[in-house]
C-alpha cells in the first residue's frame, strides 16, 4: 500500500498530527510512505522523516497563498510517479491543489482520498476541498458534531466521518516525569522569581481566544491566601502591535499583578519539563478547543489540569480527571477549583487512553479499509469487463430476423383449385399454360358457384 500525505508545513509535528509516528508505522508494516510539504530539505524535521524511511518531497503549499496553485503540475507528476493508493490531506490549501492535480492525472487507479479536520473550520467554499473526499477524520466528538450540523445546514450530502483522537507518545511523556536537576538549576538561574513558588502554567500564547484574562481573576482572588502563587505564560514578554497582549500587560500592571507573572517565550523545546514541573496547568480557552493537546500532555505526565467544561477539554478531563472541570465561564467556580487543588493535591491517575499507539492503529485501519475497498472495486470492474468480452465472443454469426413472423418455418403455398372445360387433349400439341386464380376466399367461392350453374345449364340443353 502506498500512502501519500500532503501538509502545508511541518511545524505541528507529532504533538498534533503524529506525522513521524505514522510514517514509521507505515514503513515498519512494509508500506510506502510519501510526505509532501513546504519544509526545506535540510530542515531538522525533514531529516528525521528521511531517517525513518519516508520519501519526502518539497512543494510550496503554504496556507491561503495563491502561489501554492503553481504547484498543481508538480504534484500531478508526483502522483503519476508513485501512483499512490491513499492520499491524506491535512489542511485546506493542499486539498485544493490535490483536486486540481487529479483532474488530468494519468494513473492506473484513482487513489482514495482522506482529509483530517483539526478544528472548527467554517463550512464554506474554501473548506469544500476537505469535504470532497472518501473519508473525513475528525479529532474530537465536538468537531464531528460541528461538521454534521454544518453539512445539514448547507444541505450537503452526508460524508463518511471517523473520529480519531490525537494521541500522546507515552515514552516521551511518561507518567510522573520529573525535570532534571540541571534543567531546574538553569531555569532558576534564568528566572529567579520562580524559585519556591506554586506554578500555574498557561501553556499557550496570549490572544483574544485563549482566555488569559481569567488569570487576573485567579491572582486577584487568591494572592492573599497563597502568597507564593505565580503564573507562567508560554509567550514573549512583549509583542509589537498586538492589542490583546498590550491590554493584558496594562491590566496586570494597573492591578499590581505584573510581578506574579513570568513570560518564558513560545518557541521552546522543553514544554514537557514545564508541564511536569507545574502545580496546575490552566486550560482556559474562550472558544471551544478542538484538540487540547497541552492539557492531554499534562494529564499523561500526571499534572493536574483545570479547564472549562466544553469541547475537547470536556472530552479529555471527563474520563481522566473530572475534578479539573469548571462550569463554563464562571470566575468564582474557577478560583474555587484552583484553591482546592493548591490546598490538597490530587493528581490524575495513569491512563492508557488518548495514546499515540491507539491513534496510529485507528488511522492505519482507515487506510487499510479504503485500500481493500479500492481493490474490490477494481476486481468488480475487471469482472464486468470480462463478462462483456465473453458475451461479445459468443454472439451468433447469422444476423437475427427483423420481424417475429420471419422466424416461422417457410412452407410451400397451397395451389388454388382450377376448374376448366373438358377438352380433348391432343398429345402432339403442347398444352397451353393454365391461368391460375388468386386464392381470394369470398370472390373465389362466388366464381365457383357461377361456373357450376353454367355447367348444369349446358347439360340440360344437351339432354333436350
Amino acid at each position: 500500500m502506498k500512502v501519500m500525505r500532503l501538509l502545508s508545513s511541518l511545524k505541528h509535528d507529532e504533538s498534533e498530527r503524529g506525522i513521524f509516528h505514522l510514517g514509521r508505522a507505515l514503513v515498519k508494516n512494509d508500506h510506502t510512505s510519501i510526505i509532501v510539504s513546504s519544509a526545506d530539505e535540510d530542515n531538522e524535521l525533514v531529516i528525521r522523516l528521511k531517517r525513518d524511511g519516508n520519501n519526502y518531497h518539497q512543494l510550496y503549499m503554504n496556507k491561503k497563498s495563491w502561489l501554492s496553485l503553481l504547484q498543481v503540475a508538480a504534484l500531478r507528476r508526483l502522483i503519476e510517479k508513485y501512483n499512490p493508493d491513499i492520499i491524506h490531506v491535512h489542511s485546506r490549501t493542499p486539498a485544493w491543489i490535490l483536486h486540481l492535480a487529479l483532474r488530468r492525472a494519468r494513473v492506473k487507479r484513482m487513489p482514495k482520498l482522506i482529509s483530517t479536520m483539526y478544528g472548527f473550520y467554517p463550512i464554506n467554499k474554501y473548506s469544500q476541498a476537505l469535504l470532497d473526499v472518501d473519508t473525513i477524520i475528525t479529532v474530537s466528538d465536538s468537531v464531528t458534531n460541528y461538521l454534521k450540523k454544518g453539512l445539514r445546514r448547507e444541505e450537503l450530502e452526508p460524508k463518511v466521518i471517523k473520529r480519531i483522537y490525537r494521541g500522546i507518545d507515552t515514552r516521551r511523556y511518561p507518567y510522573r516525569h520529573n525535570p532534571s536537576v540541571y534543567w531546574l538549576r538553569h531555569t532558576f538561574a534564568e528566572y529567579p522569581e520562580l524559585e519556591h513558588k506554586k506554578w500555574l502554567v498557561f501553556p499557550t500564547i496570549i490572544g483574544n481566544e485563549y482566555g488569559q484574562e481569567w488569570l487576573i481573576d485567579i491572582l486577584g482572588n487568591l494572592q492573599e491566601q497563597f502568597p507564593n502563587i505565580h503564573v507562567i505564560i508560554m509567550d514573549e514578554d512583549y509583542r509589537d502591535g498586538d492589542v490583546a497582549h498590550e491590554d493584558f500587560r496594562q491590566r496586570t500592571n494597573t492591578l499590581g499583578l505584573a510581578e506574579r507573572i513570568t513570560y518564558v517565550g513560545s518557541k521552546r523545546n522543553d514544554m514537557r519539563e514545564w508541564l511536569s514541573a507545574a502545580n496546575i496547568v490552566m486550560a482556559l480557552a474562550n472558544e471551544p478547543e478542538s484538540i487540547g493537546i497541552n492539557a492531554l500532555q499534562a494529564i499523561h505526565l500526571g499534572t493536574p489540569v483545570i479547564g472549562w467544561d466544553q469541547a475537547a477539554f470536556s472530552e479529555i478531563l471527563q474520563p481522566l480527571y473530572p475534578q479539573g472541570l469548571v462550569k463554563k465561564y464562571n470566575a468564582k467556580a474557577l478560583c474555587k477549583s484552583v484553591r482546592n487543588q493548591l490546598e490538597s493535591v490530587t493528581r490524575p491517575e495513569i491512563t492508557t487512553q488518548f495514546t499515540m499507539r491507539e491513534m496510529i492503529e485507528e488511522t492505519l485501519a482507515v487506510y487499510q479499509g479504503l485500500y481493500d475497498l479500492s481493490l474490490a472495486e477494481e476486481q468488480t470492474a475487471a469482472d464486468v469487463l470480462a463478462e462483456k468480452r465473453i458475451k461479445k465472443s459468443l454472439k451468433p454469426t447469422i444476423q437475427p430476423f427483423d420481424k417475429p413472423s420471419d422466424r416461422l418455418v417457410h412452407k410451400e403455398p397451397i395451389k388454388p383449385i382450377v376448374l376448366s372445360k373438358k377438352k380433348t387433349v391432343d398429345k402432339d400439341k403442347p398444352t397451353p399454360a393454365t391461368k391460375t386464380l388468386e386464392p381470394k376466399p369470398i370472390e373465389a367461392k362466388k366464381s365457383l358457384l357461377k361456373h357450376a350453374d353454367s355447367l348444369v345449364t349446358k347439360d340440360k340443353n344437351l339432354e333436350e
